[in-house]
C-alpha cells in the first residue's frame, strides 16, 4: 500500500516553503508595490517588469481541458527535466536512497540521481526493449524510491508493456514515473487516465515534442494532488517564465494544427522506414511509436560521420548498452527525409 509519509524526505516533511508577494496576494488590483518590481515597464514591446503567476493557474486550466484532469493535479516545470529534478529532491535522501532505471532509456534520471548523490539500480531491458519483470522486483529494497519508466522510450522507440507497468504500480510502494514524453506519436493511450486508479503513479509529459516548443522549456508532471503539493512546494517560486507561460496559452489553443503535424509525422515515419530498409548498410530497424526511429547499421560511426559531413546530423548511439550499431533520426520535414535519403544513396 502506498504512503507519501514513508517516501517523503523527513526535512521536506518539516519545509516551510518560500512565500512570494504572488503567493501572498491573489488577484486583480490597480497598484502593485509588494514585490519590489520596476514599476516603470520593460523596455521590450511586451511588459515582463511583473512577476508571473507561480502556479501557473491559467496554463494549467487550459490543460485541465485538454488531458481532462483537474488543475491541482498538475505540476508545471522549466522542461520536464526539472520535474525529475524535483522529485528526487522531494523524496530521495541523499547518500541512503536508490531509484530504478530500465536502460537503454532517457539520460536524464541517472544524470539527475547522479547530481543529488542517489544510487541508480539498473536493470536492464529485454533483447525486445520489455521491462524485465523479475530483475526488478529483486533490485528493489526498503531504500528504493522510484523506477523510471520512458513509454514510449527513448532511444529505442517502442512502447513499454501497458500490463507489465501496472504490475510494478500494483505491487511497488514507492513512485512509478511514467515518462511520457512521446505519447502524442504513440498507439498506446496515456497513463494520466490511471491516476485515480494508483496513488504512485506520476506521469511526465511534454511541450518540446509534438508542440513544437522545445524553446519554451515547458515540462508536466501529473500526478495526485497530495503528490502535486509537495512538488509545487520544493520547485523555486517563479519556475516557468511569463512569456513561456502566455506562449504556452496560444500554442494550446491550435490542436488541429498540432493534429496535422502528428499524422504527417507518421505518415513520413513509415516512408522513411522503408527507404531505409533498402540499403544494404541497415541491419534492422526497430519498431517506434514516437517521432523518431532506431536504426541498426553495419557501420553507426562512419555513417555518422558521413551525414555530418553533408550537414545532416543524427544521434549515435552505438556505444548504448542493447543499442550497439545503432543510430537514432528524428523523423524531419518530406524534405529533410528526401536530403537524408539522397545523402545515404552516396555513401560508400
Amino acid at each position: 500500500m502506498f504512503d507519501i509519509n514513508k517516501i517523503l524526505r523527513p526535512n521536506i516533511k518539516k519545509l516551510v516553503p518560500y512565500s512570494s508577494a504572488r503567493d501572498e496576494f491573489k488577484g486583480e488590483a490597480s497598484v502593485y508595490l509588494d514585490a519590489n518590481e520596476n514599476a516603470f515597464g520593460s523596455p521590450l514591446d511586451t511588459a515582463y517588469n511583473r512577476y508571473p503567476d507561480p502556479l501557473q493557474y491559467k496554463v494549467k486550466k487550459r490543460l485541465s481541458e485538454i488531458k481532462g484532469v483537474p488543475p491541482r493535479n498538475i505540476f508545471l516545470g522549466n522542461g520536464s527535466d526539472e520535474a525529475i529534478d524535483v522529485l528526487f529532491r522531494s523524496f530521495c535522501n541523499p547518500g541512503v536512497d536508490n531509484v530504478i532505471l530500465v536502460p537503454p532509456t532517457y539520460g536524464m534520471y541517472e544524470v539527475s540521481a547522479n547530481i543529488n548523490d542517489i544510487e541508480t539500480r539498473k536493470v536492464l531491458l529485454t533483447e525486445d526493449y520489455q521491462l524485465n519483470l523479475e530483475g526488478i522486483a529483486e533490485a528493489i529494497d526498503e531504500h528504493t524510491k522510484m523506477i523510471f519508466i520512458c513509454s514510449p522510450n527513448n532511444p529505442t522507440g517502442n512502447s513499454i508493456n501497458r500490463e507489465d507497468v501496472e504490475t510494478l504500480l500494483a505491487n511497488f510502494s514507492g513512485l512509478v514515473v511514467v515518462d511520457e514524453a512521446y505519447i502524442n506519436f504513440s498507439r498506446q493511450k496515456t497513463f494520466i487516465q490511471e491516476l485515480t486508479e494508483y496513488a504512485n503513479l506520476v506521469v511526465l509529459q511534454t511541450l518540446s515534442k509534438a508542440w513544437g516548443l522545445a524553446g519554451l522549456r515547458v515540462g508536466m508532471a501529473f500526478a495526485s494532488e497530495e503528490i502535486i503539493e509537495v512538488m509545487n512546494k520544493v520547485k523555486p517560486p517563479y519556475n516557468i517564465n511569463e512569456a513561456s507561460q502566455q506562449l504556452a496559452l496560444e500554442a494550446l489553443n491550435n490542436i488541429d494544427t498540432v493534429n496535422s503535424w502528428i499524422k504527417e509525422t507518421l505518415t513520413q515515419r513509415d516512408k522513411l522506414v522503408l527507404q531505409l530498409k533498402n540499403f544494404d548498410f541497415v541491419l534492422d530497424i526497430y519498431p517506434s511509436d514516437a517521432n523518431f526511429i532506431l536504426v541498426k547499421t553495419t557501420g553507426a560511426r562512419d555513417i555518422y560521420n558521413y551525414l555530418v559531413q553533408q550537414g545532416i546530423i543524427v544521434r549515435d548511439r552505438s556505444k548504448v548498452e542493447l543499442c550497439e550499431g545503432c543510430l537514432r533520426i528524428t523523423i524531419g520535414t518530406p524534405a529533410e527525409n528526401e536530403t537524408l535519403i539522397n545523402a545515404l544513396q552516396n555513401y560508400k
